[in-house]
């Protein structure tokens, strides 16, 4: 058989050679403490499960969805309203099956094949791999600690700036866990004016800043809706990864054609799951302010329980993820994260699975309660791996 030369030899995504790995350990009767995948391990709020529940009892629900219903829009619109202070009309809003989904396909109808997409550099690993199924050309912008990994617009060679069609931001960042103040999306949007760059923003974790002020949306800044859009999530803030639930948001043009190009792919989000949506964004709120402190938490035992064994880390601010340098004994975060697997039979991902840039990294979830993350702590000083 002949296969696609671009993706008909592409690897697997490095989470499922490392659960292979963690099966096999836990074959041999081992405990493996995950944290690699950011899954939430809290439950969602009980209205919302009663809510989808009781939606999937309707018959009408089992239908296509075709588009999102006028509840789940006024949801949406009052959630960015109170939360964020943006007015967003309908034809600023369109639902998709989860961020990633979104993200994967958002190149396709914005941009040609050899245009220049600028992406970060480490990434989430699809920031860089939806826009390379688009036929695209990728240019990194470097996220350096010295810059406590915000990118700086300034060191884009401009002739790149010029060429550029899109660019993919996301803050709080996962895997570095750095959050953006105003005055960055405010030359942000700038920059994207000057060059007339498309930005597509992911704000899937403002709701976990701990020791700052809450994230905001880069649809706050003025022009911002001129130049791009943001996806936001149900998944992380309201403990609904499974749902696939998440939104576009912004540029009416790039909504309008995002629409259009999707409506050849996808027919609707599930009318059960635009009812669970509809009840967390319209209810108690008290989930969010509980996982926030909860994942702040876990961020203090973790963090601090490592620096006094000996790993010194930073302490985390944002975002359900940790990003630690690699004991300096260790040159690849491959080599680290198995080892860990094996020895502490705790589970981690590599940091340069995330990009070149990323290795000397690894990244920690924080999706096991407090009396494992302390067990791992544990198991980590007695494997003699530091």
């Amino acid at each position: 058989m002949n296969f696609s030369k671009k993706f008909g030899q592409i690897n697997a995504n490095i989470l499922m050679d490392l659960d292979d790995a963690k099966r096999a350990l836990e074959a041999k009767g081992r405990e493996v403490i995950n944290l690699s995948i950011g899954t939430p391990d809290m439950p969602p709020a009980d209205f919302v499960m009663k809510a989808v529940s009781e939606a999937m009892l309707e018959p009408e629900n089992y239908k296509y969805g075709m588009t999102e219903s006028a509840e789940l829009i006024e949801a949406v619109q009052h959630w960015y309203r109170t939360r964020y202070n943006v007015e967003l009309g309908r034809e600023n809003i369109l639902a998709v099956n989860g961020s990633q989904e979104g993200i994967a396909h958002i190149a396709f109808p914005l941009c040609d094949r050899g245009d220049i997409v600028l992406v970060p550099d480490p990434c989430y690993q699809i920031f860089s791999f939806g826009p390379t199924m688009a036929d695209v050309e990728l240019e990194y912008m470097p996220l350096l600690k010295e810059n406590n990994y915000i990118i700086d617009l300034d060191a884009i060679p401009e002739d790149i700036a010029i060429r550029a069609k899109m660019m993919v931001v996301s803050y709080p960042n996962n895997p570095t866990t750095a959050h953006a103040g105003r005055d960055f999306y405010e030359r942000l949007v700038a920059f994207a004016k000057k060059y007339d760059i498309i930005v597509i923003h992911d704000n899937a974790y403002s709701e976990l800043i701990y020791d700052y002020e809450p994230g905001l949306s880069f649809l706050e800044i003025e022009g911002a809706s001129d130049v791009g859009i943001e996806f936001n999530s149900l998944s992380k803030s309201y403990n609904l990864t499974g749902l696939r639930l998440s939104f576009a948001l912004g540029n009416a043009d790039i909504i309008k054609r995002f629409r259009a190009f999707r409506s050849q792919i996808d027919y609707g989000i599930c009318k059960a799951v635009q009812t669970a949506a509809i009840a967390a964004l319209t209810g108690p709120q008290d989930v969010v302010v509980k996982n926030r402190e909860e994942y702040r938490r876990r961020r203090d035992i973790l963090c601090k329980g490592l620096n006094e064994i000996g790993w010194k880390v930073p302490i985390t601010d944002s975002t359900m993820f940790t990003w630690f340098p690699i004991p300096p004994q260790y040159t690849s975060s491959v080599k680290f994260t198995f080892d860990l697997l094996e020895k502490a039979g705790v589970l981690c991902v590599p940091g340069v699975s995330f990009g070149a840039l990323g290795e000397g990294y690894v990244r920690m979830a924080l999706v096991q309660p407090a009396d494992k993350l302390e067990r791992a702590v544990r198991n980590i000083k007695e494997s003699g791996i530091l």
